[in-house]
């Protein structure tokens, strides 16, 4: 099978270095607007060839869209005008804006809408690694309105990975999403200012700086390129999440004010109901 990934990244490159050494993909096109990806990823082997879009859309059987969530909106239509019986496959981190996008397109059947749940803080094709997303879950959104031999490859590609795969409707990806990543984001970004504020007046702060500060941190390294469209993508359920994030906040925040130390215990025991969940 011959693979053309648009957006030679940490995802992109991730996957093209896995589904080329599991044998899912006999060859691996590489498309990005950006020369030196081109380059970097060549240097790589992350990629066989690089090619324009449109030859490289003519050549693949399965094109994987890996670009930043307000790209894969532009390009989506364009993909799907260009294929025949490639079967077109998004990975982004929303999913509300581009199945509304491509409701009405006459080729929708061969597009997936899929969200590899991997990652880390950084990005390009330097960034790509063997086994990112071994294990974890993809999630396949209104896949009801796909042709079921797209789905039937979009769910063999990530099963040789091998990853768990769910199904969700767009707006319900967009909701959990926003709790279990988008969050997570805008609190490190939040908690990185605020460091670097007090590092002003305090410049041997970070020396004390100790794992638990460091994952906690971690997420603010995160490119801006790829976060900001997200965080527009998905504004209003991000709105929602964070304040209710400020509201717990204001619970600690009130409790340490009146030195109500017992309540205070007594939150953190309720927070390490998490571990029911995440071992």
């Amino acid at each position: 099978m011959t693979i053309a990934i648009v957006g030679i990244g940490l995802i992109g490159g991730s996957l093209a270095i896995t589904l080329k050494e599991n044998g899912f993909a006999q060859r691996i096109i590489g498309v990005d607007k950006n020369p030196d990806n081109i380059d970097k990823a060549l240097r790589r082997r992350l990629i066989d060839d690089a090619l324009p879009l449109a030859e490289a859309v003519a050549q693949a059987d399965v094109v994987i869209l890996a670009t930043p969530v307000d790209v894969i909106v532009e390009l989506a239509p364009r993909l799907l005008d260009l294929a025949e019986q490639q079967v077109i496959i998004e990975v982004g981190s929303t999913k509300t804006a581009v199945v509304e996008a491509l409701r009405q397109h006459p080729r929708r059947g061969r597009f997936v809408a899929a969200h590899p749940m991997a990652g880390t803080e950084y990005s390009g094709p330097e960034a790509a690694v063997p086994n990112l997303f071994d294990g974890k879950c993809t999630v396949l959104c209104d896949t009801e309105h796909s042709d079921p031999d797209a789905v039937e490859t979009a769910e063999r590609l990530f099963h040789s990975i091998p990853m768990q795969v769910v199904y969700l409707d767009a707006a319900a990806h967009d909701v959990h999403t926003a709790y279990v990543s988008h969050i997570s984001h805008i609190s490190s970004f939040a908690l990185a200012l605020t460091v670097l504020a007090k590092e002003k007046d305090e410049d041997r702060i970070f020396e004390l700086a100790s794992g638990g500060f460091s994952s906690t941190v971690r997420l603010a390294k995160s490119s801006p390129d790829m976060w900001a469209p997200i965080f527009r993508q998905n504004r209003d359920n991000v709105l929602d999440v964070l304040d209710e994030h400020i509201s717990q906040l204001s619970r600690f925040r009130s409790l340490l004010i009146k030195k109500d130390f017992s309540a205070f215990y007594q939150l953190m025991e309720e927070a390490n109901a998490i571990r029911k969940i995440i071992s």
